[in-house]
């Protein structure tokens, strides 16, 4: 048996999100980020300038604003694809 992993992602490529989705999408990130940060602080890891995992200490444990750009880009494209395979799966969305 191959430990070979191949990741299979549905292919969104084909949606389109409306302006209303799409600016759901950094809502989506920020709250990405706070749900990540938030479970890594429940575990003991705090704010460093260099990751550390032994002292458990990472540089992205800040407010989502001061996040790098390459991060927050990160949360995005998650948010993103997240919103888009909703689509894909037939389900509608829709602000009360």
């Amino acid at each position: 048996m191959s430990k070979t992993y191949v990741p299979q992602p549905v292919d969104t490529g084909d949606i389109e999100l409306s302006a209303e989705l799409n600016e759901l999408v950094e809502q989506m990130a920020r709250n990405v980020h706070d749900v990540w940060a938030q479970g890594r602080i429940e575990q003991g890891w705090s704010y460093g300038e260099q990751r550390n995992d032994v002292l458990k200490h990472h540089p992205c444990l800040v407010p989502y604003e001061s996040l790098p750009d390459s991060e927050r880009e990160y949360d995005r494209n998650t948010a993103l694809q997240t919103l888009k395979l909703i689509c894909k799966l037939g389900f509608k969305i829709e602000k009360q």
